[in-house]
């Protein structure tokens, strides 16, 4: 009878553990970050005004890389949060799956945290994917894949890993895995423009600094025959 009584007792304990564990998980999956609160807060005239500062820079950028010499460009957070909450929305409504929404970023000099509403049914959370940009080759972009995160809950990286290859094949992007210092970095590869004056654009140098991206490189022009 004794015996009995504690393996019940034992059993209570483990399962009113494994309910702890769970309301805990739970709880620190619902917690959203500060910048992403901060982000999501900003006056919608102010997002739109941003998204056509994103637009005008990104028209200027595309006429500059088309001339034969150095080129360069400068982001800023603002503009890219502006972009992603307004004309992302309005003008390419089915680029995203349907369960994320409200993507957003944070700039900082060493890393870029990518932030979005993620739901599956029932449940939803705020994902946050840090990662470290930098160009080891011309034309190389590369991401080095350092958290993700389902509020201050860790995610497992496989499922990241494997919807990033998804995206980057539907966009036609060539995409290796590497690794360093034992986190995974993605390796994509700028495809060629394929025009009559083909356009040898090179992508040489990405810079972060505190809410702003800076990106450069050089165009030769080649005339087609």
């Amino acid at each position: 009878m004794q015996r009995k009584l504690r393996i019940t007792i034992v059993g209570c304990g483990a399962l009113l553990v494994v309910v702890v564990a769970l309301v805990v998980v739970y709880r620190g999956a619902q917690q959203v970050p500060r910048l992403y609160r901060e982000a999501i807060r900003i006056d919608p005239a102010e997002l739109r005004e941003a998204s056509d500062e994103m637009l005008s820079q990104a028209a200027a950028l595309v006429s500059d890389v088309k001339k034969k010499g150095q080129w360069q460009a400068l982001f800023t957070a603002r503009q890219i949060n502006g972009w992603l909450a307004v004309d992302l929305v309005e003008n390419h409504p089915d680029a995203l799956p349907q369960s994320i929404s409200d993507p957003r970023v944070a700039i900082r000099p060493d890393r870029i945290m990518l932030f979005c509403r993620f739901q599956r049914g029932s449940v939803e959370s705020v994902v946050t994917l840090t990662v470290e940009p930098s160009v080891p080759e011309p034309n190389v972009l590369a991401f080095k894949i350092c958290s993700a995160r389902a509020g201050i809950v860790p995610v497992p990286l496989e499922k990241v890993l494997e919807a990033i290859s998804q995206a980057a094949a539907r966009t036609g992007w060539r995409l290796k895995w590497r690794q360093s210092d034992g986190d995974p970095v993605a390796m994509v590869t700028i495809p060629p423009p394929h025009n009559g004056n083909e356009e040898l654009v090179r992508v040489e140098s990405i810079r972060l600094g505190k809410d702003e991206i800076y990106l450069s490189g050089r165009t030769d022009v080649k005339v087609g025959r």
